[in-house]
């Protein structure tokens, strides 16, 4: 059983160049799925350099119409493409100015989710980039955030979800969304306790294996009976986690992680899982916060 959804937006987020649709497909399949709406968005920006000093720049207000014509053209053209694609999804559009990511996270604050486009381009471009807006989104709102790599990734059929776990509430929350979709679309749902030989000190690696699939087995307990069509393989792993979901992910539906939010200490936005799956999943990354953890 699927609990739909009625009110509350799907958001996604619409990037400007008119061949990145990948997200937008996502998006608009899950709103009808989840028999939702969809409220595409569209930050414009604002008007920023990039003239030659000895250039005649234009004024503030032909320079803010431009940016604005634009953004008409990327928001209709989007809206084209979902309402072909979707046609039965209640769908909305706004065309704001500013940055993309404040835009985006205050569009969160009644979401039901947001999906964004990721180029995918590597560890040390895409989403660490400055014009990113992943992780300053997936930081600030209390809804999970879909990152959508392009081009199309191809899922293996039949279909399988994965989803992270470690025994902490953070992941228990991305439980409750992998098997959301792993109903949603008919899937299998691989539950995954990766751990590494250090964490357990002396222990002996039996002893380890079976504490980690207690906690696997405390975790996905209880939601069977909500999700009683789901079929559920649970793995415990030996080794490095971001390695190991990465592994995972290869032919995965999607990939669903929890986040802590903000951290304890300045600059630890995400933790270290979370953040690799942005550049090392091979499929859509679903990040869950806790409830009440993040801060919109």
């Amino acid at each position: 059983m699927v609990p739909m959804g009625v009110g509350r937006p799907i958001v996604a987020g619409v990037a400007p160049d008119p061949t990145q649709r990948t997200a937008l497909a996502w998006a608009a399949d899950q709103a009808a799925l989840r028999r939702m709406p969809l409220r595409l968005v569209h930050a414009e920006g604002v008007p920023t350099g990039g003239y030659r000093k000895s250039e005649v720049r234009p004024s503030w207000e032909e320079w803010n119409q431009a940016l604005h014509e634009t953004g008409e053209r990327v928001l209709n053209s989007a809206v084209a493409f979902v309402e072909e694609r979707q046609p039965q999804v209640v769908l909305s559009a706004l065309l704001a100015e500013g940055e993309p990511a404040w835009v985006l996270r205050e569009q969160a604050r009644d979401a039901a989710e947001v999906v964004l486009g990721s180029r995918h381009l590597g560890p040390m471009e895409g989403d660490f980039s400055p014009a990113s807006v992943a992780l300053p989104v997936m930081t600030h709102t209390s809804c999970p955030v879909v990152v959508v790599p392009e081009p199309e990734h191809r899922a293996q059929d039949p279909a399988f979800v994965v989803v992270g776990v470690d025994g902490s509430a953070h992941s228990a929350a991305a439980v409750d969304v992998a098997f959301q979709q792993a109903a949603l679309h008919g899937a299998v749902l691989r539950a995954l306790y990766v751990h590494s030989p250090e964490r357990f000190g002396r222990v002996d690696e039996h002893t380890a294996h079976d504490a980690c699939r207690s906690l696997l087995s405390e975790t996905v307990a209880g939601r069977t009976a909500t999700y009683p069509e789901v079929v559920v393989h649970q793995e415990v792993l030996l080794g490095h986690p971001v390695e190991e979901l990465a592994k995972a992910s290869a032919h995965a539906r999607c990939l669903v992680v929890g986040t802590r939010g903000r951290g304890g200490f300045t600059g630890m936005l995400l933790g270290s899982v979370s953040q690799g799956m942005l550049h090392y999943a091979q499929c859509p990354v679903i990040a869950v916060p806790q409830p009440g953890n993040n801060t919109p």
